[in-house]
């Protein structure tokens, strides 16, 4: 019982407040998403692109489908694009400091709001010139674990708004704008309630980048 006791305490004195996360948690709460530039340094989201890229010219990725891998099915008109799903237990170097840093995140979630993520799930996304994924929600109608929605953006540091590419968060509550406009500059994530927030890729111009994820109950 002391022992018991002795660890809590030592647990809260422990706890040192991080204000990256305490945004995200103060945004979630109130507009159902959060924006956080440079989440990731520019070193990490260089090495993450190149494994990426490294990945893909390996013949790796596979063209994307909708549905949960129960019910896979590949539309073209839908969603163009390619993805490859990243084992955290063979995770190359790069990819071990992006989940180093997702444990952190939910951690902290999981301690400070009680939202009870116990699972995670993440994979490459790369966008060919002219593809896109139409207005749609993530989660379905067999399962419906996930909480967050996740996007990490791994273009290079030139991205343009002209390149395309863009998110688009449909809103709409009261108060609020109706739709979110996010450019994919690299080092930016995105966040949001995945069974509330409907959003979509528009065409990309140039290959789009990105690690895309989703941070599960249950």
């Amino acid at each position: 019982m002391i022992e018991a006791i002795q660890n809590q305490l030592f647990e809260e004195i422990s706890f040192v407040e991080n204000p990256v996360y305490e945004q995200i948690i103060q945004d979630i709460g109130w507009k159902k998403f959060s924006i956080i530039d440079d989440f990731f340094s520019s070193e990490i989201v260089s090495h993450l692109r190149q494994s990426l890229l490294n990945k893909h010219e390996d013949n790796r990725f596979k063209k994307a489908a909708i549905g949960n891998r129960v019910n896979e099915l590949i539309v073209k008109s839908i969603r163009g694009d390619h993805i490859l799903w990243i084992d955290e237990m063979t995770a190359n170097t790069a990819e071990s400091l992006f989940f180093n840093q997702i444990n952190d995140l939910v951690s902290y979630l999981n301690k400070t709001c009680f939202m009870g993520i116990l699972q995670k799930e993440f994979h490459y996304a790369l966008y060919p010139k002219g593809t896109f994924y139409k207005r749609h929600i993530d989660t379905f109608q067999n399962d419906d674990r996930r909480k967050l929605s996740f996007v990490c953006y791994l273009n290079t540091e030139d991205w343009k708004p002209e390149n395309g590419g863009e998110l688009v968060l449909y809103l709409g509550e009261k108060g609020m704008e109706a739709e979110k406009i996010i450019y994919p500059f690299p080092g930016r994530i995105v966040i949001f309630e995945s069974q509330i927030i409907e959003h979509e890729v528009k065409p990309v111009e140039i290959e789009r980048f990105s690690i895309t994820g989703w941070l599960k109950t249950r």
